[in-house]
């Protein structure tokens, strides 16, 4: 531990979540996509943003290769690595929700324990798991920026499902196949699951 450290402390801040959730007339979730490069996680958390705006609903959407070209430009994408990023990627997320913004979050996240510890920073009922569900084949076929390809010629190192494992969500709140759902369709279910949710109770 670094020495400083041992001086620093929790302050207690004068507004809390319940008084940013009175202003808002708001509760916060987040809604954590997880599944292969390809299988839609960004379009659907897009799309999913763009409704809940439309409905008057705040939120934020931290996005995979967003938060890469910032805060986790200086992290590759070894297990140890990958860890570190979505350890990082979840302390944000915390710091959104406790703004009581519905926060949205696009990573592949490929191992259970990283997205348990995540999970495990929220209040139980508020943390909406949901697996983006789509075949190795699927996803190479949608992929624009040929990452498939440079992985499978050994061009690009520890690329998920082709060089470095992908851990399917055990108990995910909703899983979304991407193969046989719409993305309307899908936005629709992602939508009514957290609708009861997000409503602040006066």
């Amino acid at each position: 531990m670094n020495q400083r450290n041992k001086f620093v402390k929790q302050e207690k801040l004068s507004v809390e979540l319940i008084n940013r959730e009175r202003n808002l007339n708001q509760s916060p979730v987040v809604i954590w996509f997880t599944g292969l490069s390809g299988a839609g996680k960004t379009t659907l958390a897009n799309g999913l943003e763009k409704r809940l705006l439309n409905n008057g609903i705040h939120s934020f959407l931290l996005d995979g290769d967003n938060v890469r070209l910032g805060l986790c430009k200086d992290l590759g994408f070894s297990a140890s690595d990958r860890k570190e990023n979505i350890r990082r990627v979840a302390e944000v997320a915390l710091l959104f929700f406790e703004s009581a913004a519905v926060t949205i979050c696009s990573f592949v996240s490929p191992f259970n324990e990283d997205r348990s510890f995540a999970r495990g920073l929220f209040p139980e009922g508020r943390f909406f798991e949901v697996f983006v569900k789509a075949s190795i084949e699927d996803c190479e076929i949608r992929d624009t920026k040929g990452l498939y390809q440079l992985a499978r010629e050994g061009k690009l190192l520890e690329f998920t499902g082709v060089s470095s494992p992908y851990e399917e969500p055990e108990n995910p709140e909703l899983i979304i196949d991407t193969t046989s759902l719409s993305v309307e369709e899908s936005i629709e279910m992602l939508y009514l699951m957290i609708r009861e949710k997000i409503r602040f109770e006066h």
